[in-house]
Parts: structure tokens; sequence; C-alpha cells
């Protein structure tokens, strides 16, 4: 597996980072630890996981991902400097007003349980879920600079800011000698060129971050499994998250990326993983898994390399979506925000 340095930070990160969502969700612990073993014997090395993961679940409080990780790593004899923990912070975890969000009080106490369900001393990466307009950003990057500062924390950085949020966060950590962003972690995949390539894209490449990309698949979308009149994507469109893809618009889009793969002898899903490092914005790409049969699928694919003339076609093929773009569902409801 090919390995790149994550912006300017001193975290070696693979190119492909197992998301840890699933764990909890549709993946059982037994499970969930062959998933990881499996992951780090192909060579991986790079775990994103986050607190609340998976509170959607049944009989799933939020935290479970992070317990299997570090019950996992407990128990498999591996030294902590072998693997990087990426975690995130800013969803409800408890009642009250500091149940949730960027304030620092949140902070300090998700931090803290963080630590204790991974069983590790020290978070490799630290995120902020999603941006938090109630609570100014110089309290949430204090608060971030203390847990730099006490060693529970090595870098930190954030999901889901705009570039005027990023722009902001960045000024006012300078301007007050505080922790930086510098690992960022937004959605990019064909069906999300919009949002990304541009001033997101400009901004990073300038102040030279570490970027781990989400939603490698739209969600299942790219992986070819949603196709014009079949059961599964007539069930899928009662799905918020779903919904904008089912369209002839998108459907031709796999259509060409399915194309691609098969000129290639790979997958629609390793083809997709392809574009989106093909990217030099991108330093990894994240990708669950919720059976081992799926992981390896994935993983053949991490080294797998598109052509100049194959990017190009994929590229014309989505331009359209890079000038209008595809609706967003509203991801505040669906997150309880």
């Amino acid at each position: 597996m090919e390995y790149k340095q994550l912006g300017r930070t001193d975290l070696n990160v693979s190119r492909i980072c197992l998301g840890t969502a699933q764990f909890g969700w549709t993946a059982d612990k037994p499970t969930t630890f062959t998933i990881l073993s499996e992951f780090v014997e192909q060579g991986g090395s790079f775990l994103d996981t986050a607190d609340a993961y998976s509170f959607w679940a049944k009989d799933n409080p939020g935290g479970v991902s992070e317990q299997w990780i570090g019950d996992w790593f407990k128990q498999s004899g591996l030294r902590r400097d072998q693997f990087i923990i990426a975690t995130k912070v800013g969803l409800r975890m408890w009642e009250g007003a500091d149940g949730a969000g960027l304030n620092r009080a949140h902070i300090m106490r998700a931090a803290e349980e963080s630590l204790r369900r991974l069983q590790v001393e020290t978070i490799d990466l630290y995120l902020a879920h999603w941006p938090d307009d109630a609570v100014p950003i110089e309290e949430t990057l204090r608060a971030f600079d203390d847990l730099v500062q006490q060693g529970k924390v090595r870098v930190v950085g954030c999901s889901n800011y705009s570039a005027a949020q990023l722009r902001a966060a960045l000024d006012t950590g300078s301007a007050n000698g505080l922790a930086r962003f510098d690992v960022v972690q937004p959605e990019y995949n064909l069906m999300r060129r919009k949002e990304y390539e541009g001033a997101l894209m400009d901004l990073y490449a300038a102040e030279q971050l570490g970027v781990m990309t989400y939603s490698s698949l739209a969600r299942g979308f790219l992986a070819g499994k949603y196709r014009p009149g079949t059961a599964v994507t007539a069930q899928a469109m009662s799905r918020e998250t779903l919904r904008p893809y089912l369209t002839p618009r998108c459907f031709a889009v796999l259509d060409e990326l399915e194309r691609v793969a098969l000129a290639r002898g790979a997958t629609m899903t390793q083809t997709a993983v392809a574009w989106i490092l093909a990217n030099p914005t991108i330093t990894s790409a994240i990708m669950g898994a919720s059976t081992v049969t799926q992981l390896h699928k994935t993983l053949a694919g991490a080294d797998f390399r598109l052509s100049a003339s194959d990017k190009a076609a994929l590229d014309d093929a989505t331009a359209w979506i890079l000038a209008e773009g595809v609706p967003q569902p509203d991801m505040d409801a669906l997150l309880g925000l």
C-alpha cells in the first residue's frame, strides 16, 4: 500500500483510510476485529472514526466504534506507532448544554472519553466534526490547543468546513498562536465535484493541508449498486441521502465509470477511488467495509492508477456536476444538528 505525508504534519498515512462508521452498525464485533486485522495485514495504517459512531444504529448510543477499536488494539499485539487514529468531536454525546458542539466544555470532556474508549494516551488526529457557528472559533481552537499542549492530541483539523469558515479558523489560530487546523476532511467524489474543486481546493493547496476525503463512493452509488428500474433502486428512492443521485444524468455517469473500469480490468469501486487519488491535493481516501470481502475488494484497488485519458474521460462525464452540482440532502436533519 502506498503511503503519503499528511500535509505539513509528521503523520505518514496509507492512501486508503479505513472508515469505521460501520462498526456497531452493519459489522458486529467479531467481524470488526477481523476487518481491522486484515487491513493492517494488507499494509493499512490509517483509521477514521468519531465519538458519535454509530448513534443511528439500533442499540448503539455512540462510542461503539471507538470502543471496539480500542478493544481490538489491546488484544492485537501491535505497537502504538504502527497505526494512526483519527477521531472527531462535536455531535451530541450526552444531554445538557455541553452535550454537543465545539464549546470548550464539550471538547475537553469528549476528548477524555474518546481516549478512554480508544485505550490510548494520545489521539493522533482530532477533528471538529461539523462547524459550530454558535461558538467563537477562538474558543474551539484554544480547547484544541490545550489538548495538544497536554500531549493528548498530536494534530488537529476539521471536517465539513466551508472555505470561508476554514479561512477564519486559520487566521484566528495564526493571530493568537493557537493550534492550526492542519488536516481537513471534506466530502469528495465524482458526484461531489462542485463543492470541492474551487475555493476549498485552492485553499487546501495554498495552506499545504493534509486532505482525507469521505464518501468516496457517494453513499454506494458509484459502486454500481443502483441502476434504473431495479428493485434496490426503487427502494433507495425513499432514502434522503441517495435520492439526489437517482436521475438519468447521474446514471449516465455510472455508465461511463463502468466503461472505464471494464477497459482497465478494474471494478467501478477501484476506478472511483483511483479518480479521487489522482487529484494531487488528496492525501488519503476514506473507505468503509462491513465485511472482509468488501475490504478485499477495496484494497485490491489501493494501488490502481488511472491513465491520463481515463481521468479525462471521467472528468468530461462529470463536467456538468462541476458546473452545476448535485442537490445535497439535508444533513442537519439527518444528523440531528
